[in-house]
């Protein structure tokens, strides 16, 4: 899968070089783990291939390992590197501010899912779930590639002393 293959290129170029990058990769695992725990299950072509679907709890877990992996990224990622950068004379640049906030747009698409998906039941109709799936897991890709960038332009000022 393309975006195991792109994790493992970040983890590589980005892994131990710092404890809070370190646990947010960790976080970034678990969810594309359970994401593809997800996607490996066959689409479902009618209501008698329910087998297909996963079930409430599957969804619940997915759901739960997006909410903390969207709430690691807002409040205590962003907001570590925030204070550490601020600690040593560091400003946000533009490019870094723009950067964050395209990946703001896409949290509350990946919000919607998991209010529709975290408490669903075995007798709830899950007839458009292979299609928001696919959706979401384009949107998780499209995320991680933002936050890639944002780890870059982190990396790239911080090389840089401030006012040099």
């Amino acid at each position: 899968m393309v975006m195991l293959n792109k994790f493992k290129k970040t983890q590589e170029q980005w892994g131990g070089s710092s404890e809070v990058i370190d646990h947010w990769l960790e976080t970034r695992q678990s969810l594309i783990i359970e994401y593809c725990k997800l996607a490996a299950l066959k689409p479902c072509s009618s209501k008698q291939a329910l087998s297909s679907l996963p079930t409430p709890a599957e969804l619940q877990n997915f759901c739960q390992h997006l909410v903390d992996y969207i709430s690691e990224g807002h409040f205590k990622i962003y907001d570590m590197v925030m204070d550490k950068w601020r600690a040593t004379g560091f400003e946000a640049t533009d490019d870094i501010n723009h950067t964050y906030g395209q990946i703001v747009l896409t949290t509350e698409p990946l919000l919607d899912f998991t209010d529709k998906y975290a408490d669903v039941s075995e007798d709830d109709d899950l007839e458009s779930f292979d299609s928001d799936l696919s959706l979401i897991g384009e949107i998780i890709e499209a995320r991680f590639e933002v936050e890639d960038h944002l780890i870059q332009l982190i990396a790239d000022s911080l090389a840089v002393p401030p006012g040099a």
